[in-house]
């Protein structure tokens, strides 16, 4: 297997959003779309202690689309939605939700430390408007693949990696891991020719193709290869994703990514009449 090339290095700058800090390096100026990922925050918060936590987090808001994905690492994320989902994931677990013709959810920490990645994931427009549909995975129903040594982790969320298959169905094809490297470990992870590929570094230093990468930084793959090698310099926690991308235009306005501006102002009407549901918390 030929290894990718990387094509840039994005760092993950900290951006206000509310009362929260995130880190975003995608979109940016580096990079506005990675076909099919449109948006990923890294969030580390530690939220007011003399607030209760039901009252923290993210309130109930529209999605249609796309699909919000939350992977969780520290803490925990109690998800409630219009469509009468009730689930509550913890570290390690991850929450996966298709927002199809429209859905109102809420996002709320279970803990005062939580950090998390969100990932915006694009759907096909023949699946923008199907009925939504939420699946919460935790940790202990997440299948692992180890290296040779177990000084690397790999949890398979979506997609394929040596056969061993991600439970969350996906409207298009979608790799999902999170990889977990100790200091010195090593692991080549095959990945298919035809999609996009990126890996997010939340912490640590790794050495790509003979390049040092610190935390906090996206990794953004050219497609020259079939597969990805990582040696960990110290211990790092990582987002590796892959994606078939879709070919089609995009409009990504406010909590709405569809395929043209009437589609979004469509959107907004339909949220606006109730017709994305509504959450009372």
């Amino acid at each position: 297997m030929t290894n990718r090339s990387i094509h840039q290095v994005i760092p993950a700058r900290l951006y206000n959003m509310g009362d929260l800090k995130v880190r975003q390096p995608l979109p940016s100026a580096e990079l506005d779309y990675f076909d099919p990922f449109v948006l990923l925050h890294h969030a580390h918060t530690f939220f007011d202690e003399n607030i209760p936590l039901h009252q923290t987090g993210v309130g109930p808001h529209p999605h249609r689309g796309f699909a919000p994905v939350t992977f969780v690492f520290k803490g925990g994320s109690h998800h409630r939605d219009s469509r009468g989902n009730d689930e509550k994931v913890s570290e390690g677990g991850t929450q996966w939700m298709h927002a199809g013709m429209g859905i109102v959810h809420s996002e709320r920490p279970l803990a005062y430390e939580m950090e998390i990645i969100q990932m915006w994931i694009n759907s096909p427009a023949k699946n923008k408007k199907e009925q939504p549909f939420y699946f919460p995975l935790k940790k202990e129903d997440t299948p692992v693949y180890m290296n040779d040594n177990n000084t690397v982790t790999v949890n398979i969320i979506s997609g394929n990696l040596h056969d061993i298959k991600g439970p969350i169905p996906t409207l298009s094809p979608i790799n999902s891991f999170t990889v977990f490297g100790k200091q010195n470990g090593k692991i080549t992870i095959p990945l298919p020719s035809s999609h996009n590929v990126f890996l997010y570094l939340l912490d640590g230093l790794v050495k790509i193709n003979e390049r040092e990468i610190t935390g906090k930084n996206f990794i953004q793959f050219k497609t020259d290869g079939e597969a990805i090698s990582i040696e960990f310099i110290e211990d790092t926690r990582c987002l590796l994703m892959s994606g078939e991308p879709i070919g089609e235009k995009i409009i990504a306005q406010g909590p709405f990514v569809m395929n043209s501006e009437t589609e979004i102002l469509e959107a907004y009407r339909d949220y606006q009449m109730g017709k994305m549901g509504v959450l009372i918390e």
